[in-house]
């Protein structure tokens, strides 16, 4: 599966947004659910969210689309779905992995520029350990 635009995103849990921008009702799932859970039911499947590290709106500025957390954004692939995602930083497998093992492989594929805020973030959610690496 892949999706791209500017509403994706994927919060530090793990869960992936593709419907909304924050409370702002955008487009329907598209069916992206079913492809993910098809894609992972299948002989020798794997199921994929690819998007691009950041965006830049329309006024020029650069937004992550990697977030800490949703603030009234649609969930459209619960954490639990959510297994291969993509960047242009890498690959991260997140199934069976933990709150704060999620975190730390989500801040990997995130844009460098976002990396330090992301971290901050996670450790104010108690989602980051002294472990992780920086």
């Amino acid at each position: 599966m892949v999706a791209i635009n500017n509403c994706i995103s994927v919060d530090l849990y793990g869960q992936v947004s593709s419907e909304s921008s924050g409370t702002r009702h955008i487009s329907g799932t598209g069916g992206q659910l079913d492809f993910m859970t098809g894609a992972a039911k299948s002989k020798g499947g794997k199921a994929f969210i690819c998007l691009t590290s950041t965006f830049t709106d329309k006024k020029g500025q650069m937004h992550s689309r990697i977030v800490p957390h949703f603030g009234g954004d649609i969930v459209t692939t619960p954490r639990s779905e959510a297994y291969y995602v993509v960047t242009e930083y890498g690959v991260r497998n997140l199934v069976g992995r933990t709150t704060w093992e999620r975190a730390a492989m989500l801040v990997d594929l995130a844009h460098p520029a976002y990396r330090e805020e992301l971290i901050a973030a996670a450790e104010k959610q108690n989602i980051w350990r002294q472990s992780n690496k920086r």
